[in-house]
C-alpha cells in the first residue's frame, strides 16, 4: 500500500486488493452485463463523443451531473454490491453509488478534471477499483504547477481518494499510443452526503 500527503490531499493506493484471476472474471461479467452508453460532450464549443464508455450504478434517487450530463441510476448487481461491500471494507465508507468507466483501448481516455459536483459533498471520498488493462494515472496540482504525480493503475488495484483532493488536485487517464488491454474503472462514491 502507497499512502501519501500530496500537498492538501490524503491519497493512498493498495496495488493488490484483488486477486488476478478474480479479477479477470469480474471484468469479463462487467462487459457483458452492463448497459454501456456513450454520451456526448461539448469541450471549447464542439460537440463529441466521451472517449470511453460509461455506466451509473446506485440507490435508488441517487442520480448525478457531470459535463452537463445526468445520469440516472441502474439498480445494484449482485457483483457490483461484492465489490462495493470490498471497497467498503478497507476505506470505512459507505457507498450509495458506483460511475463505471470502459476504456475500450488507449484513444480512450479521460481528461484533467476533479470530482466536485456539488451533489458528493465538501470533501468527497472516491474510492477507484481498477479492472483489466494498467493504464497511467496523472495528478496535478490546481496552483502549484510543478507539482505533478503518476501511478499505474493495474488490475485490482484500488486508489482512494479523499480529504480535499478534489479541491486542490486534478487528474487524468491520458491517451496513450502503448498497446494497452481493455479497462474498467469503478469510482464509488457518496452521493448527496449527510
Amino acid at each position: 500500500m502507497f499512502a501519501g500527503q500530496l500537498l492538501n490531499a490524503d491519497i493512498c493506493f493498495y496495488p493488490s486488493l484483488l486477486d488476478g484471476g478474480d479479477c479477470d472474471r469480474y471484468f469479463t461479467e462487467l462487459v457483458e452485463t452492463i448497459e454501456w452508453r456513450q454520451d456526448w460532450i461539448t469541450i471549447y464549443g464542439r460537440s463529441m463523443p466521451q472517449p470511453r464508455l460509461t455506466a451509473w450504478v446506485g440507490d435508488a434517487g441517487k442520480s448525478y451531473t457531470y459535463s452537463r450530463i445526468t445520469m440516472q441510476p441502474a439498480p445494484w448487481t449482485p457483483l457490483l454490491l461484492k465489490l462495493k461491500a470490498t471497497v467498503e471494507a478497507v476505506s470505512g465508507v459507505s457507498f450509495n453509488s458506483v460511475l463505471l468507466n470502459l476504456y475500450r483501448d488507449g484513444n480512450d481516455s479521460m481528461g484533467w478534471h476533479s470530482d466536485d459536483e456539488p451533489e458528493l459533498g465538501l470533501n468527497p471520498v472516491i474510492a477507484s477499483l481498477s479492472l483489466g488493462g494498467t493504464r497511467r494515472f496523472r495528478l496535478r496540482h490546481r496552483r502549484e504547477k510543478g507539482l505533478r504525480h503518476q501511478l499505474e493503475l493495474t488490475s485490482g488495484s484500488l486508489l482512494l481518494m479523499q480529504g480535499s483532493a478534489q479541491h486542490d488536485w486534478q487528474h487524468q487517464v491520458p491517451k496513450t499510443k502503448r498497446p494497452v488491454a481493455p479497462r474498467i474503472n469503478l469510482t464509488f462514491r457518496v452521493i448527496d452526503p449527510p
